[in-house]
């Protein structure tokens, strides 16, 4: 080798460290402003979207066939003896507690045991049926990709084979009006590399030993279009006398009405009547049904089911509300709730820590009371000093034109804001609940100028530099601390405003779903599997039998059942 020459080496670049954590989306923080607003605009635009053009009149004009999925058979044809499916409602919200879910339920066995200890062997569903709300805050391609197909992506790897997924669309797969749902869910496309069956946004699936899956589509509390009651109508004849139905629907219609503001509620429950009498008689055993993020069955004497089972990874929903059940009909009386309304009790007071839960609404807050207070500093100079007497204070704050406007419109947006649960005593609520941030506002604003100007000059920039801070830090911790307050008070003391005050918490643990069996004997077995306690932290998985992550938090609980299978019988009255 020549002297002086050099052998220029390129190195090999090491191979990229494997992602520690997943990249998941956290849980929707409803009351964060922004989300507060893109959701009233999507509301209000799918609302009147709906009302305009019923995106189901089209779809039923692009695929005219009625044509049932047929699982009764096999795919080589042959009548199948058994066959297990999963059924997994309100999902698509944060990693933690949608994974957790998909990734119990893409297990291709899993243990489960009642409180009694008792071990139950299942096995993964051939079929997976959504039960509505796929996705959170708003639909649309990139939502349904980051928060729900991802995370089932990553569930399902290396555990069996893709499932047949059937989709009951919800209010929140409507804010687009329905299109993203029927682009990824309707197409024939394979999202998470699932195969898809439906080409409308309503099913029928034959099963083995004579049942049969229903799933509806009643469009933002609207009622069944004309299209599909023929649809049903048809599938309908194909049913044998003695054939049962599981029918899924996106709301709870014996029960909503007793948890949100009635309005247009009639509707649901009209649907309901008339799908069970004048189109499928009295064929249909269970209802299914997510949209209250919790488990809650009712039952008859005949042994009829209506089930809630939205745990599919959206936030909590309290099963304490409503305190006391008004009647179902036929007989339906509850049986069992997850979690225990005592337990939900407890939760709710968690409300008391808004700002902890969502601080971006105690930066609204703070930003507001810092407003209020900005208006009233002009009126308080005395030439060049400032009086901070509280008479005088909230003498300013009356005879200042800003002030007085920003207060009514405050005190009507909080009316606005009040459940219709309250009926006629809603103004009140809402008179009280803005009476209550003005005076918290006054104090906060006395209190911060009258402490700075112990031990500054009244009125110089930095006691008002220094108070201005101490009012936006009041408002910060007092304003959300007081609508937390309210919400508590409401929700236990009069049933209203369960949902608001829940979601504000984005409790992601307390998960459920429904893995049910049909056996040999054609009996329907229904096993309610719940997940206490979500992992918070997760590491990759190292065998080639684990899903792209597992659980890396010794806190998190394994799933159990809810209660003891429930069993139910084709062509005969199931007991109990």
């Amino acid at each position: 080798m020549a002297s002086g020459t050099q052998i220029l080496t390129t190195p090999m670049p090491s191979p990229a460290p494997r992602p520690r954590r997943p990249k998941g989306r956290k849980m929707v923080r409803w009351f964060d402003p922004r989300v507060l607003a893109q959701a009233g605009v999507r509301s209000l635009i799918s609302t009147t979207i709906g009302k305009q053009a019923d995106r189901r009149l089209l779809d039923a004009l692009a695929a005219p066939k009625v044509e049932p999925s047929d699982f009764s058979v096999d795919e080589a044809g042959q009548p199948r003896e058994e066959l297990w499916f999963d059924y997994v409602a309100d999902l698509g919200d944060g990693w933690d507690s949608t994974y957790a879910v998909a990734s119990t339920v893409s297990r291709p066995t899993l243990t489960l045991r009642d409180e009694t200890g008792k071990a139950y062997e299942t096995r993964g569903g051939e079929l997976l049926i959504f039960g509505g709300d796929e996705v959170y805050p708003e639909a649309s391609v990139q939502e349904y990709e980051e928060r729900t197909f991802t995370p089932w992506a990553a569930a399902m790897k290396n555990q069996r084979p893709a499932p047949h997924v059937f989709a009951v669309p919800g209010n929140h797969d409507w804010y687009d009006g329905l299109v993203s749902f029927m682009r990824l869910f309707c197409q024939g496309r394979s999202p998470a590399g699932w195969r898809m069956h439906q080409r409308r946004s309503y099913f029928a699936v034959k099963l083995p030993h004579g049942w049969w899956l229903i799933g509806t589509d009643m469009q933002l509390e609207s009622d069944l279009d004309e299209p599909q009651v023929r649809y049903f109508q048809e599938v309908a004849k194909l049913m044998g006398e003695e054939d049962r139905i599981i029918l899924c629907l996106a709301e709870p219609a014996w029960l909503v009405g007793q948890v949100r503001a009635p309005t247009g509620r009639a509707y649901l429950e009209n649907n309901l009547d008339f799908l069970q009498e004048h189109v499928f008689g009295k064929k249909v055993s269970v209802f299914l049904t997510g949209d209250l993020h919790h488990y809650r069955r009712h039952a008859n004497a005949e042994g009829r089911q209506k089930i809630i089972a939205g745990g599919g990874g959206a936030f909590l929903h309290p099963t304490h509300v409503p305190k006391k059940e008004a009647a179902l009909s036929d007989g339906f009386t509850a049986r069992e709730t997850f979690p225990k309304p005592e337990q939900s009790r407890r939760l709710g007071w968690r409300a008391l820590n808004f700002v902890g839960h969502t601080p971006s609404f105690g930066i609204f807050m703070g930003l507001l009371y810092l407003l209020l207070a900005w208006m009233q500093v002009a009126d308080l100079r005395d030439g060049t000093t400032m009086t901070w007497e509280l008479p005088r204070v909230l003498g300013a704050a009356l005879i200042n034109p800003g002030v007085v406007l920003l207060s009514v419109l405050l005190v009507l947006g909080l009316i606005g804001f009040a459940d219709a649960r309250f009926g006629k005593a809603r103004w009140v609520a809402g008179v009280l609940h803005g009476c209550a941030h003005l005076a918290a506002s006054l104090f906060v604003f006395w209190g911060a100028f009258a402490l700075t100007g112990t031990f500054l000059p009244l009125g110089s920039v930095p006691q008002e530099l220094l108070g201005a801070g101490l009012v936006f830090l009041g408002g910060f911790l007092v304003g959300p601390t007081l609508l937390g307050l309210y919400l508590v008070l409401s929700m236990n003391g009069f049933g209203a405003h369960a949902n608001e005050a829940f979601s504000a918490l984005a409790i992601p643990d307390w998960k459920n779903f429904l893995r049910l069996r049909i056996d040999r004997d054609g009996a329907l077995w229904l096993y309610p599997v719940g997940l206490r306690r979500v992992p918070r932290s997760w590491k990759p998985g190292e065998t080639a039998r684990e899903p792209e992550w597992v659980s890396d938090d010794k806190d998190a609980t394994p799933p159990t059942l809810i209660e003891p299978p429930i069993v139910m019988y084709a062509g005969a009255a199931p007991p109990a």
